[in-house]
């Protein structure tokens, strides 16, 4: 880095491409080696195995769902998740005012912690944080399975007893009770995406986070950056391409003029890893145990896409990325596509109050400095 004129300031990667700005217990990615981890466990093997629960204890509270801090976690969240009318009247009040799920998440998380009495991080201890954590991570699941529904005219469905949040919030969704094989794939999913280093959404929820803001400001911050196509927009357009080529002879023609044409393919390609995508190997597994024609045409995009990428981009290792293959098994769950964000932000709420417990123990406020290159002040005539 070149010191500035001012020598209280650096020059610094576009982006912060490589920039340490934190430091982290949460979760770490290394790219270079195609693996990444929550706390001290492997993401993938926990996505593998775990349930949505256990992962999720594990990411806020730092600490292995089992026995007695399995059944207290599981407390705190069922005491979050009973309080219906809450939810059930802001359900009323932002589905009055837009059909679509993530703009109503985005207003319903204020409006909630208006009648929970949030407060500020600033003013918290460390449990009262948590509470505020846990209750959104808990309503999350069911404000957006309430939201889509009431979008679609129709009136939430009532809990499946003796099932979890993942079964519960496909029923919400596809109006059918799941089997365990649609569960597992689901919460294989959820998991593997609950959180991933510094992305642009958990940098947002953090930088909101050091101001002492509550935790729903944090969120709706970090929900807004997850909006962009270029974060978590691209999963159902992932499915474009195979929609475009529908069999396997068209597949080549189609990808090369899209590589010609100087258009992104979707789907591919990763800003850390510079390898394969563990999550999009881990959701390739789940996809092709189900198995049928339209993931054996995902298998032939894949290898395509790849062998083209490397003749017209030599050198960068492009790959296939969780979203091409999530977006198969999300599929094969029964989601549609307009589901497919507000199902990942489901997951990655999770790994956002995991983010902001962390940053409000930090008294440091997050507030970086830039270079002007604009015109210089004109004399006064």
């Amino acid at each position: 880095m070149s010191t500035m004129t001012q020598s209280a300031t650096r020059d610094v990667p576009r982006g912060l491409a490589g920039v340490v700005v934190a430091e982290t217990t949460v979760s770490d990615v290394r790219g270079a080696e195609g693996f990444y981890q929550y706390r001290d466990r492997s993401a993938i093997e926990l996505a593998a195995s775990a349930t949505f629960e256990d992962a999720w204890q594990l990411l806020v509270t730092g600490e292995t769902a089992t026995g007695a801090s399995r059944a207290a976690f599981t407390a705190r969240v069922a005491a979050a998740a009973s309080r219906s009318d809450d939810i059930d009247a802001v359900v009323d009040a932002v589905a009055s005012a837009t059909p679509e799920v993530l703009a109503g998440l985005a207003a319903a998380w204020p409006l909630l912690g208006t009648r929970r009495g949030i407060r500020p991080l600033y003013d918290l201890d460390e449990d009262q944080r948590l509470d505020d954590a846990i209750a959104f991570g808990a309503s999350t699941p069911v404000l957006v399975g309430a939201l889509w529904r009431r979008g679609r005219g129709e009136a939430a469905l009532p809990a499946l007893d003796g099932r979890g949040i993942v079964a519960n919030y496909l029923h919400q969704v596809t109006g059918a009770e799941p089997d365990e094989e649609t569960e597992r794939a689901l919460t294989a999913y959820l998991i593997a995406v609950m959180d991933h280093g510094f992305n642009a959404s958990t940098f947002t929820a953090r930088v909101i986070a050091s101001t002492g803001a509550d935790a729903a400001a944090c969120l709706v911050g970090a929900l807004g950056a997850l909006t962009g196509p270029l974060h978590g927009g691209a999963p159902s357009r992932a499915l474009d391409g195979l929609d475009a080529v529908r069999s396997p002879d068209r597949i080549e023609p189609w990808i090369r003029g899209e590589l010609a044409a100087g258009r992104r393919l979707m789907g591919f390609g990763h800003a850390v890893y510079r390898t394969a995508d563990p999550r999009a190997e881990l959701m390739k597994r789940v996809a092709l145990r189900t198995g049928g024609p339209r993931v054996e045409l995902a298998v032939r995009f894949q290898e395509t896409a790849e062998r083209l990428l490397a003749e017209a981009k030599p050198g960068r290792d492009l790959h296939a990325n969780v979203e091409f293959w999530a977006a198969l098994v999300m599929e094969r769950c029964g989601l549609p596509r307009s589901m497919f964000t507000p199902t990942f932000a489901v997951a990655r709420t999770i790994g956002w109050t995991a983010h902001v417990l962390e940053q409000a123990r930090d008294p440091k406020i997050i507030r970086p400095s830039a270079r002007y290159v604009g015109p210089q002040v004109r004399a006064a005539a």
